[in-house]
């Protein structure tokens, strides 16, 4: 992949993925009402979660292109589409987030398997695999599979960086995202910039 398709990716995800959320609030809870370790292991669990879409991703996509590269095209522009739909919802949202106080489950595995349930039972997380992904895959640059591969690991890496230092600084954030609202509201505004302008540029983009 170029250097710049990387670059624009990093820089695409990063606001979608500290952009609270159920997998944030998730870690956040854990964190605020279980204590540091517990974030860290239920943030793991999420970032595991991220893997299972990816292969899942690299799977279908890969199998769509070798059917028809005609029907990936099409994929990839109802993926925009999508992705402005999210981008209007997140200007239209007034959502206020809360911190569970349930402390269920203890131990280390609960969390971690949680955390993947909580990722991979998410059916936006499947659309949005599916549709985030392949916006930045040119299949002639190489095998596609071989690129949404390189994409969705990249991105598990970012959501571990992010989410990792949420999680070691889940009770502060957590008052964060409670008290102070109109972060939260901003970042849903740069998020919902983000997805609206990376289906326009699809939108105008020639097939490849």
């Amino acid at each position: 992949m170029q250097e710049t398709q990387v670059v624009l990716f990093c820089a695409t995800s990063i606001p979608i993925i500290l952009t609270p959320g159920p997998d944030i609030v998730y870690i956040v809870t854990r964190g605020v009402t279980q204590g540091r370790s517990s974030a860290l292991l239920s943030m793991f669990g999420v970032c595991l979660g991220y893997l299972v879409h990816t292969v899942l991703a690299v799977l279908g996509l890969s199998a769509l292109l070798q059917t028809s590269e005609t029907l990936f095209n099409v994929i990839r522009y109802v993926g925009a589409a999508y992705l402005i739909y999210l981008g209007f919802r997140a200007f239209r949202s007034s959502q206020q987030l809360s911190i569970s106080t349930d402390t269920a489950p203890g131990p280390g595995t609960n969390l971690v398997f949680t955390g993947i349930a909580t990722s991979v039972m998410n059916p936006k997380a499947i659309l949005f695999f599916l549709s985030f992904l392949p916006q930045f895959v040119r299949p002639s640059a190489g095998p596609v599979s071989t690129q949404i591969l390189f994409l969705g690991l990249m991105f598990t890496f970012l959501c571990l960086a992010a989410y990792g230092i949420i999680a070691y600084f889940s009770g502060a954030f957590g008052n964060r995202l409670t008290t102070a609202p109109k972060a939260a509201c901003v970042l849903r505004w740069a998020t919902g910039g983000v997805m609206i302008a990376l289906g326009m540029s699809l939108a105008l983009r020639k097939q490849v």
